[in-house]
């Protein structure tokens, strides 16, 4: 692994976070916080269930959401048109999901989606990509994990072998 690790360092790596229609302020902010953290680009497809300029986003981002600078799109369409996506960047996560996310693949450009809080990805975004959707393990005993902590898992778990720099000493 240390040498997956040394080889994947020398890779440039661009890892986006794709929220679709997220309803709950307090979520965004803490992706928001949590991708700053790490490098990765924040992307929010409406309709968004809240006002960005709301201070409880701001407020959950805490002094950082100024940095944060969201993408905002108006549809899914849109921002795929627009980003060039290729197929083997996506990784969409379900609780559906057809694999479990700790065998998503590795590439230096990803872009890591998630759905609303209530609803999950639509249909029709899951349907476009059946190969591409993960989840994340969890009990019968609660419906999903909160987004913002599914957020997390997946974002680091993308960044494993890239060994990301860290800003207070003890990097690999």
């Amino acid at each position: 692994m240390e040498n997956q690790v040394h080889q994947a360092r020398e890779i440039p790596v661009e890892r986006h976070v794709v929220l679709v229609a997220p309803e709950i302020h307090w979520n965004t902010g803490n992706i928001g916080r949590t991708c700053l953290g790490i490098g990765a680009h924040l992307h929010l497809i409406e309709p968004l269930g809240f006002s960005l300029s709301a201070q409880q986003v701001k407020r959950a981002g805490l002094d950082y959401w100024h940095l944060v600078k969201p993408s905002i799109w108006p549809d899914f369409k849109a921002f795929y048109r627009q980003m060039g996506i290729a197929e083997e960047e996506m990784v969409l996560f379900s609780k559906s999901g057809a694999k479990p996310f700790w065998t998503m693949p590795f590439g230096p450009r990803m872009f890591l989606l998630f759905g609303s809080e209530t609803k999950g990805l639509p249909e029709t975004i899951l349907a476009g990509y059946p190969e591409r959707t993960y989840y994340i393990p969890i009990t019968s005993a609660i419906r999903s994990l909160n987004l913002s902590t599914a957020v997390g898992i997946t974002l680091y778990e993308s960044m494993r072998f890239c060994a990301p720099a860290h800003a207070y000493g003890n990097s690999l």
